[in-house]
Order: C-alpha cells, then sequence, then structure tokens
C-alpha cells in the first residue's frame, strides 16, 4: 500500500476554478473520507488523483513517486464509481478477470485473485451469474471486487453508496470497514452523507468551494469544528448556531463573537425562566431511544435540542435552555472558531 501527498493542487475548468491550493498528507492505510456538499470540489480532487482530470498547477505524489502527470493506468490505483459499471453480459467472474486479461496477467494468477475477492466479499455462489440475477448491494460488491484483484496500491471510492436503499447502505458501510481491517489499505472515499463520514473515517477532509476546510479525526470535527461551516456541516442534527441577542442572559462569549453555537445533545432544558435563554416546543419527534424538540426561540430562531425518548416536554409548551460552557462553540463575522 502507499502514503499519498498533494502539494499545492489547483484545478481550472476554463475562467471557473475547481480547487483552490489544495494540500494533504495521507498516510498509508488510513481510511480518508472528501465530504461537502454538492459542487465542493471533493470528486473533482478524487478525480485528479486517480488520474481522470489534470491538474493547473501543483503536485500528486504516491508512495513517493510524482505522479501529477502519470496516465491513470501507471497511478496503481483502483477506482470504484457511483454507478457499478459492470458488464451486462459477463458473468461475476468474467466482469472480475476483464482488466487483469486485457493486462496480461497469467491465467492462474487471476484465477486466484478472483477466488480471494470471492472469499473477502462472500462472492462465492454468485461467481457465475450475470449482474441483473444479484441485487444493489451484491452488484456492489462485484465492483469492489474488480478493484480488489488488481492489488492496487490505493483504493478509490466515488460515492460508491449513494443508489443504495438506506438499510442496505448501512450493511455496506460496515462491510467497507471490515475490507478497510482486513486489506491493511489505504483508501480514499467521497461522499456527501456527512454520516457516513462520521462512522467510516480514520480521517475526514471536509471541502468548501474547492478549498480544504478542515481535516481531522471524526470527533475531531465534532468537538472542535474550526468554523461555523464545519460545525453545521458535521453532525445530525447539525449545531445549532445563532447570534447572541439581549434574549440571552449569561452566556460567557467573547467581544468579537458574532455567533454562538452547542450541539443538540448539549443544552439542558430546564423550566420557563430557569435558562440563560427561552424557547417554545414546536415540533418533537419521537425516535424511541430520543426525541428532537425543534423550538423557536424569542426573536424567531429555530434551535434543536436532543432528549431522552423518556423526555415528556409537550409540543407548545415554553421551556428554559442552558448551554453548559464547556460546550460553548463561538464564531467570529467570518464565521472562523474563536
Amino acid at each position: 500500500m502507499a502514503g499519498i501527498k498533494i502539494k499545492g493542487l489547483n484545478k481550472f475548468y476554463g475562467d471557473v476554478q475547481a480547487l483552490f491550493d489544495v494540500s494533504l498528507d495521507i498516510i498509508d492505510g488510513e481510511f480518508v473520507v472528501f465530504v461537502g456538499p454538492s459542487g465542493c470540489g471533493k470528486s473533482t480532487l478524487l478525480r485528479t488523483l486517480a488520474g481522470l482530470e489534470g491538474v493547473d498547477s501543483g503536485q500528486i505524489e504516491i508512495d513517493g513517486r510524482d505522479v501529477t502527470l502519470a496516465e491513470p493506468a501507471d497511478r496503481d490505483l483502483s477506482m470504484v464509481f457511483q454507478s457499478y459499471a459492470l458488464y451486462p453480459h459477463m458473468s461475476v467472474r468474467d466482469n472480475m478477470d476483464f482488466g487483469m486479461k486485457v493486462n496480461g496477467f497469467s491465467t492462474e494468477l487471476r484465477k486466484e485473485r478472483i477466488a480471494e475477492a470471492a472469499r473477502i466479499l462472500q462472492l462465492e455462489d454468485y461467481l457465475d451469474r450475470k449482474p441483473g440475477q444479484l441485487s444493489g448491494g451484491q452488484r456492489q460488491r462485484v465492483a469492489i471486487g474488480r478493484a480488489i484483484v488488481k492489488n492496487p496500491k490505493v483504493f478509490l471510492f466515488d460515492e460508491p453508496l449513494s443508489n443504495l436503499d438506506a438499510k442496505l447502505r448501512v450493511q455496506m458501510r460496515v462491510e467497507l470497514e471490515g475490507l478497510h481491517k482486513q486489506l491493511e489499505a489505504t483508501m480514499i472515499y467521497v461522499t456527501h452523507d456527512q454520516v457516513e463520514a462520521m462512522t467510516m473515517a480514520d480521517k475526514i477532509v471536509v471541502l468548501n468551494g474547492g478549498r480544504v476546510e478542515q481535516v481531522g479525526t471524526p470527533l475531531e470535527l465534532y468537538h472542535k469544528p474550526t468554523s461555523r461551516f464545519v460545525a453545521e456541516f458535521i453532525g445530525s442534527p447539525a449545531m445549532n448556531v445563532f447570534a447572541p441577542s439581549e434574549d440571552v442572559h449569561g452566556v460567557p462569549f467573547a467581544a468579537e463573537a458574532a455567533f454562538i453555537g452547542c450541539r443538540p445533545e448539549h443544552l439542558e432544558i430546564l423550566s420557563s425562566g430557569d435558562g440563560q435563554f427561552d424557547a417554545v416546543v414546536k415540533v418533537k419527534e419521537q425516535l424511541g431511544g430520543e426525541s428532537l424538540l425543534y423550538l423557536n426561540m424569542a426573536g424567531g430562531t429555530e434551535i434543536v435540542a436532543r432528549v431522552s425518548g423518556d423526555d415528556e416536554t409537550p409540543v407548545g409548551q415554553s421551556v428554559g435552555l442552558r448551554i453548559p460552557d464547556n460546550r460553548l462553540h463561538q464564531f467570529d463575522s467570518a464565521g472562523r472558531a474563536l
């Protein structure tokens, strides 16, 4: 496997700049997730790593080798796309075999690698079936198997689970995490789903408008966001962020704080008048083990509190809210954390 160094990468489409001076270090064996909203540059960055897109300036190193100008086939990578891109007329075995056959791998080596990939992905019983005879999850496994047999230094995944239903996405997420541990491979995964990023990544790269907004472990980004953008993007429900006002009393925010924030689960629910500010419960979502209270503050700002599933606060009730000092987040007018 291999580490990756990205240095000062810039990418233009005509007059539009898609990537701005992107620099990253990815350690050998890491599971790194690129995450961000649509149009943030995450897929473009992945495609530049794969060699499917050129760059206007900057450098890409894989395993210590400069591959900035190298062809995709010379980068020792395998990519799994959002669409399965399987040959419908070929069996599972032939789909996994095709790339190796074209590249001149010996028959014996091809058989060995297909058998190993099928074992890892639990596809032994499906090798002679056509893609049309498989479920969505099985087809995605075949696409991953096609990448595994190449024994690459780096695996690239471009939103591979977005075509699956919710239950199957969770199952495949667990399978990919297990696969990463089993192969001890360097994996880079692109998604717009921050839940996928939080549950799968060793390291998350948050992109915003073609720039790297923050890099860190899932919990670092969750508990110590360096910007309002990351604070509101990472976490579900998102962090509550609002401007301090005369209705908020006793919150120790800095003079330069334009916005303050608190995670939904950190808001303390008290009797009306007993907290730092009051809010009225407008909607209550009961999810079993927990409930979400959607509240309106006096000025109309909407916030969310995560409470126990046994909470009995009714819709329409006014409650007091308090932000613990050690759970308070503060941001300046530019959205940077203080």
